[in-house]
């Protein structure tokens, strides 16, 4: 199968932050409502990801210059928890378009940047096709990108996990050259080339379409190719801002699962016995444990911010001292909210009672999401690199995954 993208070729141009926030409230309240279902029946959001496109959403890091609200880094953020909150596999979707996006951004020249924003800003999707399996570990690429004699290359390679690869129009492709240096290849999803297999089976998030893209000699022009390698030989945000919207998912997920919880133990919950309560919301230590949570949610949401915040003062003053810190600061938030999120979902169940593990509620969505997206960039390195950071002031590395 090769996309299943009905992409409107025409989008609204968002203008502000305040506007963009305005509208994802209002798409956020309508994907609420398949949500269930979508997960239960395996349901792919093709009608939700086309208004989410027409809506603007997508473009909304496009730079000023191009046509692009480029808003900061705490509404982008906010914007994706409050999709994830609704629909977390919505909002992992763009996660890549978004990051593909700060490719251009980085490395691409000005021509590749004024045609791709202005297909950004029409509407079209930008998906993933960058991880690879069997191969040593996650950065090692045997997809190449090689001359051909008539002139531009030829890609050849196969990439699985590739989330938003099936909705997508341009396919970014995460290749080695002939010089074994990392390139990013914008291809058109619809080339000959290009075959996208929707088999993606994981427990959680399974609406992503997190399948499977085969790349046969695809051929591609040299003015779509920019060199990814040198992002990471000077300071950069390319990293922290991937890793950031990674966090907002878990977030979003916590918040839902507790949101869920609430309403459950306060309509279909049974006080315990022992409690001399009438209701399950009296109950002391059921009290007790949300507060808990609410304490940890609470804190997720605030290092997100955080996080976010340092994205947009280093901005200003981007140099190896601020890059760091920000890394830093982003996967502080990454490595309390992974936790905080499966926790949250799994509590779910502890407060709410035998009633709430029923599989026609689907309320284990909540940790099946939480579990399989916090599997993206193992926290124990994160840690490591907090640890090594606050004690003996040595940076992150610069690979783009803190």
């Amino acid at each position: 199968m090769t996309g299943l993208v009905s992409t409107p070729r025409t989008a609204h141009v968002i203008s502000n932050d305040d506007e963009a926030l305005a509208i994802v409230d209002e798409l956020a309240a309508r994907f609420t409502e398949g949500a269930v279902e979508r997960d239960a029946r395996r349901r792919l959001p093709s009608a939700e990801l086309d208004e989410l496109s027409a809506s603007g959403l997508l473009g909304i890091t496009v730079p000023r210059e191009y046509g692009g609200a480029d808003v900061a880094a705490v509404t982008l953020v906010e914007v994706y928890r409050r999709l994830a909150v609704a629909d977390p596999n919505i909002a992992q979707i763009p996660q890549s378009h978004v990051v593909y996006i700060n490719v251009l951004r980085e490395q691409g020249t000005p021509e590749q940047q004024r045609f791709l924003f202005a297909e950004v800003l029409a509407g079209r999707r930008l998906g993933n096709a960058q991880s690879e399996a069997g191969t040593r570990h996650v950065q090692d690429y045997r997809t190449r990108l090689v001359p051909h004699p008539d002139g531009g290359f030829v890609l050849n390679g196969t990439k699985h996990y590739s989330t938003g690869a099936l909705f997508a129009d341009w396919i970014p492709v995460l290749a080695k050259d002939a010089d074994d240096h990392i390139v990013v290849a914008y291809v058109p999803a619809d080339d000959p080339g290009v075959e996208v297999i929707d088999d993606w089976d994981g427990m959680g998030q399974r609406t992503t379409a997190s399948g499977t893209v085969h790349l046969r000699d695809v051929r591609v022009p040299a003015e779509r190719v920019v060199p990814h390698h040198l992002t990471f030989t000077r300071p950069q945000l390319y990293g922290a801002q991937a890793q950031v919207l990674h966090a907002a998912i878990d977030v979003g997920i916590a918040r839902a699962a507790l949101s869920d919880a609430v309403t459950f133990v306060r309509t279909r919950s049974r006080p315990w016995f022992e409690s001399g309560v009438e209701q399950a919301s009296a109950d002391p230590l059921t009290i007790q444990r949300f507060g808990e949570l609410e304490i940890r949610v609470r804190a997720a949401e605030s290092l997100l911010t955080t996080a976010a915040q340092a994205i947009d003062d280093a901005r200003e003053h981007l140099d190896d001292e601020s890059a760091a810190a920000t890394s830093i600061a982003v996967a502080s938030a990454k490595a309390f909210s992974d936790p905080v999120a499966v926790e949250t979902a799994s509590a779910l169940f502890e407060v709410s009672g035998t009633r709430s593990s029923l599989d026609a509620l689907n309320l284990h969505r909540h940790w099946r999401n939480a579990r399989i997206h916090t599997l993206h960039d193992p926290v124990r390195w994160k840690i490591q690199h907090i640890g090594g950071y606050v004690l003996n002031g040595t940076p992150p590395p610069r690979h783009g995954l803190i």
